[in-house]
């Protein structure tokens, strides 16, 4: 039997599609080649269900058709992965973090960047851009001159789509109900959408701290740092534990000696990045010696 073909004995799933033992397995083996994601057997449910979206999009008839076309398709590689994902996300969740980055990190640092201190944030799973737009109008609330200063904050993310909708700036103005009334009025204004009504776009002046990008967390990182945060949150529970280790570990390097690395709330810190880092808050981490 070739590896498309499926017997009666390996087919997981009978619905609209048939869905193999076979077809799963090539397709948990390309999302940890190219992002590192961990897919046990136990989520094959979710994969089916994830998937099935591209099939209809495509019009694609069989999984074994779609694996097939993922093979040879880069682009269709990426959708794949970017549905495998979940980007759920928003305005200041975990509003721990931005109270800690607010009062631990960037006050603190306030006054040397006004005399031209370098300070430099990643949001390293920027999703639709509600993190680093929350960490920018975190600094806004301190240094409201900030973009005028040697402050950016990086944003990256795997998938092409939610990057370039976070570039844009633009939301339903239902997605802003976490944005404390003060710095919603200040930093978002109106504008024509699209047919889901009237959007909010936030300001140029909160843009021009964010620089998004695509990456892949597994691949190489193109900047050596070092950042005074980082947010890494909701990512590495994708990951087996050797690879959540190694991330842990290069984040840890390009922290600065007194910089701060947020999690998710379901995440630990592991291997040896244990020895390097003290928690400081909830699921805020320090480098050992220099949290408060």
């Amino acid at each position: 039997m070739n590896a498309n073909a499926s017997s009666a004995s390996d087919v997981l799933h009978t619905g609209e599609f048939t869905f193999s033992d076979a077809n799963f397995r090539e397709i948990a083996q390309i999302a940890k080649a190219e992002a590192g994601i961990d897919l046990p057997p136990s989520k094959a449910t979710l994969v089916y269900s994830r998937l099935a979206k591209r099939l209809r999009a495509l019009g694609i008839k069989t999984f074994s058709d779609y694996c097939a076309t993922v093979r040879e398709d880069d682009d269709e590689r990426d959708s794949m992965i970017a549905a495998l994902t979940t980007n759920v996300t928003r305005f200041f969740r975990e509003p721990h973090h931005f109270e800690h980055l607010r009062t631990q990190i960037i006050s603190p640092l306030a006054d040397s960047a006004r005399r031209g201190k370098r300070i430099r944030l990643w949001s390293a799973a920027c999703s639709t851009g509600q993190e680093p737009y929350s960490m920018a109008l975190t600094v806004l609330s301190v240094i409201p001159d900030a973009a005028s200063l040697d402050i950016r904050i990086l944003a990256t993310d795997l998938n092409p789509h939610v990057v370039a909708r976070g570039r844009a700036g633009c939301y339903q103005k239902d997605e802003l109900k976490d944005v404390p009334a003060n710095l919603r009025a200040r930093w978002f204004q109106s504008v024509p959408g699209d047919n889901r009504g009237v959007m909010m776009q936030i300001a140029d002046e909160v843009r021009a701290l964010v620089s998004f990008r695509e990456l892949n967390l597994m691949g190489s990182w193109p900047f050596s740092g070092p950042f005074d945060a980082i947010f890494c949150r909701n990512v590495v529970i994708y990951f087996d534990r050797e690879t959540q280790s190694t991330i842990w570990s290069r984040l840890t390097r390009l922290l600065d000696a007194r910089g701060a690395l947020y999690i998710g709330h379901s995440e630990r810190i592991s291997g040896p990045a244990n020895a390097l880092l003290s928690p400081d808050g909830i699921t805020s981490y320090r480098k050992r010696g220099a949290a408060s």
